[in-house]
């Protein structure tokens, strides 16, 4: 027995010195992803070593090959996003486990938790702190209630306008007309291949979907041939062509048909998931009742995938209220179409106005918490029933 915790003993210090010389390591490559020009440097260091002198000349005057530094740094990173936190992980835990055990088992739960929580704060809450901070600030650092009071002017109240339309059409359109096809498709025997065709625009990115789109919009002048669908549909029954995509307010429901689009898909498929996990019996007793299809549908389904309806709403919501991509690929917000998150990057990149653009994001981040929170609650609300 002594013996096996001599080699128990023995074993933990060889893991804990091995662990302490990878967080070292880890430590190091750290420094050099941070470092400018780190891949450069210490490849050249390699090539000292391997009695490259001219290549490492090379790359520390910027010129040579590129392809290997930017491999090391790719390595590096590697190491210590997975390495590194194994590494740490593993030390903390053969350290705490040498407390003892009232201490160990309070301690322990936190080695898990604390890099996770670490991150958060890193990436997540200081970014957030600090962009509200920077909102009432000015170019020079000085407090102010500028950046604020600009957003109260006719362009931000346009913005703010735009915004809440997007929230309220697009996200209604969505669920909408995802649940309908929920239900239609639940019906008809080749259930799987429908649901293919509405659910597959939703394996395309945001900008993807909006240059298909442009397609469809297209315009040319009266004299010229109309190769945009809409308009070749609209030309035919005698109409003059018009720019769908940049005419206001034309370009407002034209740009958010692209994303209930993509959303409908997504939402159609919770909601099938859902409407299958109504019981049968539920809806036979329904029936028996007296009831329509369309009175079991809104009276007893709805109400008993009313959870799935407000996750999805939320969720559809949240990414509306954030949408970017769509608007700046169309025109940028030049047509009165602008929103909260493609003036807020006009404002940082083109304007390099960052008080503003923080006060924008700080709007969005307060819109944003709402429905977050609402999401929250229904899942713990569904929790709490299963």
């Amino acid at each position: 027995m002594v013996q096996a915790r001599t080699q128990e003993s023995g074993l933990a210090r060889f893991v804990s010195i091995f662990s302490l010389i990878g967080l070292i390591i880890a430590a190091l490559g750290v420094r050099i992803l941070i470092e400018k020009g780190g891949g450069q440097n210490l490849l050249a260091s390699i090539y000292d070593v391997l009695g490259n002198a001219a290549g490492a000349e090379q790359l520390r005057n910027g010129q040579g090959d590129q392809f290997y530094s930017k491999l090391l740094l790719g390595a590096i990173a590697l190491f210590v996003g997975v390495g590194g936190i194994w590494l740490l992980f593993s030390s903390a835990s053969t350290l705490v486990e040498r407390f003892p055990a009232g201490i160990r088992d309070r301690i322990m739960p936190w080695i898990f938790v604390a890099p996770a929580l670490m991150l958060l704060s890193i990436y997540l809450v200081y970014p957030a702190v600090t962009t509200i901070i920077g909102s009432f600030l000015d170019k020079k650092g000085a407090f102010t209630l500028d950046n604020w009071a600009s957003l109260a002017t006719g362009p931000f109240l346009e913005i703010l306008r735009n915004n809440a339309i997007w929230l309220l059409v697009a996200t209604a359109g969505s669920v909408s007309l995802g649940l309908l096809a929920a239900a239609l498709f639940d019906r008809i025997r080749h259930e799987a291949l429908a649901k293919v065709f509405i659910f597959t625009p939703l394996a395309i990115s945001l900008v993807g979907a909006t240059v298909i789109w442009k397609f469809v919009y297209a315009w040319q002048p009266p004299s010229q041939p109309q190769y945009g669908l809409l308009n070749a549909i609209w030309t035919a029954f005698g109409n003059q062509p018009v720019s769908w995509a940049t005419t206001f307010p034309f370009n407002l429901p034209a740009e958010m048909i692209i994303l209930i689009w993509l959303q409908t898909g997504f939402a159609m498929v919770v909601f099938s998931a859902a409407i299958k996990g109504v019981s049968v019996e539920v809806q036979e007793a329904a029936r028996l009742d007296g009831a329509s299809d369309r009175q079991i549908f809104f009276k007893v389904i709805v109400p008993l995938i009313r959870g799935s309806i407000i996750t999805v709403t939320t969720t559809i919501a949240i990414a509306t209220l954030k949408i970017f991509d769509i608007v700046m690929s169309i025109s940028g917000g030049r047509n009165h179409d602008d929103v909260v998150a493609v003036r807020m990057f006009t404002e940082m990149f083109q304007f390099f106005n960052d008080g503003r653009a923080a006060a924008l994001a700080t709007v969005l981040f307060i819109a944003v918490l709402p429905v977050m929170i609402l999401n929250l609650r229904n899942f713990r609300r569904q929790a709490a029933m299963s």
